[in-house]
């Protein structure tokens, strides 16, 4: 006479189990695809379009703070801010940021040695971005093969949990991000010198106005505008990225 119990598996029980390790998968890859898009944002309002900066340039009147200099020209701020963008991505031909302008009738370097410092820290942070992004797009890829393949082998059910934890990362990404809005809104600048604190370990981006012209050229009217214009692109982003999943559901519902 057998004195144990018997336990028996709950029909479905494995399904389930897979079916949320795959979500889990995805709200993983989610939130690569979105730190992916992030960077892939901030590079393209920051980098390719140089008559954004020139509109900026002209609504904060920087020049007013810069003796003599001109707009455009082989040696005016345009140009500057073209080599300067190019050495910020680690363009081959532009290993050096130092740049020769005309200033106060007369030809001189642009940068002090402690913008030329800053600025190589930055270049630093942007390729470590860049590169951090390769990884990711490797990573979001793995994860996915290895969930459709290992995890959840029926296509449909592959998509809905894919489209479930893309949902779930950027529904926790919203939630993070709007906490982060609430503090930037509330004292920009403090914010501004906080971002500051978080990504340099020194205070060479403690700039002053009479001797580093770099603070000049993007006051924080300047950065605010570029912020602003990277959130509004990013949120379209993200909505599309939604509207992507919420489709994919709907369509692989079961009858």
């Amino acid at each position: 006479m057998e004195t144990g119990v018997r336990v028996q598996n709950r029909p479905g029980a494995g399904p389930r189990k897979k079916d949320g390790a795959a979500v889990l998968t995805g709200l993983l890859a989610g939130l690569l695809l979105i730190y992916i898009l992030l960077i892939s944002t901030m590079e393209y309002i920051c980098y390719s379009d140089m008559n954004y900066y020139r509109a900026e340039y002209e609504k904060h009147e920087v020049l007013k703070t810069l003796p003599e200099m001109s707009l455009d020209g082989d040696d005016g701020l345009m140009a500057l801010t073209v080599h300067m963008m190019k050495y910020l991505r680690g363009d081959a031909d532009t290993p050096e940021l130092q740049m020769t302008v005309r200033m106060g009738g007369e030809l001189r370097g642009f940068f002090s040695q402690r913008e030329l410092d800053h600025m190589a820290d930055v270049q630093k942070l942007f390729i470590g971005a860049i590169r951090l992004r390769r990884a990711a797009i490797a990573g979001a890829a793995l994860l996915l093969l290895c969930s459709r393949f290992l995890i959840c082998r029926d296509r449909r059910r592959f998509l809905r949990a894919a489209a479930k934890g893309v949902l779930m990362a950027t529904a926790l990404f919203l939630v993070l991000a709007g906490a982060l809005g609430v503090y930037i809104a509330r004292d920009f600048n403090a914010a501004f010198i906080q971002f500051h604190h978080i990504f340099f370990t020194n205070d060479l981006w403690l700039l002053d106005p009479n001797v580093d012209m770099l603070v000049n050229i993007v006051p924080e009217g300047f950065f605010f505008d570029v912020a602003t214009r990277i959130l509004r692109a990013f949120l379209t982003e993200l909505c599309l990225l939604v509207g992507g999943c919420v489709l994919i559901l709907k369509r692989t519902k079961t009858p």
